[in-house]
């Protein structure tokens, strides 16, 4: 895999070659660092050329898995499968549940507000935060490639032949997928946004001579990303003979998750032991971030989780929600950086 190379400014440059990478390493012309888990290098000079490839971002959304392929005409850059983000909505829902069972309890409470939000043009936070969860990922993207174009596979929301203007405008799936193509053309332009449907995209893969595999919850590059890098080569390599006997030159998946975070709350649904509700959630630990990387003294690299009652920090491994380390003092470890997504 190629590496991603940034200027001085931090503005993304062509990748290079990991022999040339540790060159400048060595030479002290590049400075290596981590991006989200993705391996770079930042140079301290000024590049011998500024030659930008047309390079390309294919996006496939789904229910479950989501997809997406850094390509240009020559060469795969990444392929990435994200896990959905799907628990907002509950996690909305409960909250507006408790919130209204603690105002029907005779216990001093302030009055019902109106609804601010009312008659103003949004998108429900269930719905938002999927879609803003595919928009942070392309803004990485873009942040490592120098990226040029973006093209998403066209999803449509079942509707009724008599309602179909009425359940388009009230489909999560569609009012979230307007509001997220509306955000690429502002970062992007409109002519550099590509959308394509699904049966284009299907006929497409047959045509190259790919397959996809049926288990939709399988890691493999043909599950997902088989059908964003076809929409990526489609759009850099076009309709030639040549680009159509092209097989995928890159099949690694770099696997991500959302942090599964939890927001302050009052206290806890259930009493505890004693009818008290001790405090719940909230995104910091003792003056640190959840979700900070650590290096541990003894268990290596760990994430703050949480906090201890008996004091400390509670660490747990990157790949899962696994407790390692209870209890740990701030003597016993060495802050690195934070986290944004959960790897796989």
């Amino acid at each position: 895999m190629l590496v991603p190379v940034v200027a001085k400014n931090q503005n993304p440059l062509m990748p290079t070659k990991p022999s040339r990478a540790r060159k400048w390493i060595r030479d002290k012309k590049a400075t290596p660092f981590w991006k989200n888990g993705i391996f770079c290098v930042r140079l301290n000079i000024e590049p011998s050329d500024r030659y930008f490839q047309e390079i390309a971002v294919g996006v496939d959304p789904g229910s479950k898995k989501e997809d997406f392929t850094v390509k240009s005409k020559a060469h795969t850059y990444l392929n990435v499968q994200a896990d959905a983000h799907k628990v907002v909505g509950k996690k909305i829902a409960k909250r507006r549940e408790l919130r209204r069972s603690r105002r029907s309890r005779k216990c001093p409470n302030r009055k019902n507000r109106t609804n601010r939000l009312a008659n103003k043009a949004r998108v429900p936070a269930g719905t938002r935060v999927r879609w803003d969860w595919k928009l942070r990922i392309v803004d990485w993207l873009s942040k490592l490639y120098p990226v040029t174009k973006i093209c998403v596979e066209d999803i449509k929301a079942r509707t009724k032949p008599d309602k179909d203007r009425w359940n388009r405008s009230f489909s999560p799936l569609e009012v979230g997928k307007r509001w997220f193509v509306s955000e690429l053309i502002t970062r992007f332009g409109v002519g550099n946004v590509f959308m394509y449907k699904g049966l284009w995209t299907s006929a497409r893969r047959q045509a190259l001579g790919l397959e996809k595999l049926s288990d939709k919850l399988s890691d493999d590059f043909s599950a997902h990303c088989v059908d964003s890098w076809v929409m990526a080569h489609s759009v850099v390599n076009g309709d030639s003979k040549k680009a159509m006997s092209m097989k995928p030159d890159n099949t690694q998946v770099f696997c991500i998750a959302p942090i599964p975070i939890r927001r302050r709350e009052l206290h806890r649904q259930n009493p505890q032991r004693g009818g008290k509700r001790p405090r719940y959630g909230g995104t910091m630990c003792l003056g640190i971030v959840k979700n900070t990387l650590v290096k541990h003294v003894k268990h290596g690299l760990l994430r703050v989780t949480g906090y201890d009652t008996r004091g400390g920090l509670n660490l747990s491994e990157i790949t899962s929600s696994k407790r390692i380390g209870r209890g740990a003092k701030p003597q016993s470890f060495r802050i690195l950086t934070k986290l944004n997504f959960q790897y796989k």
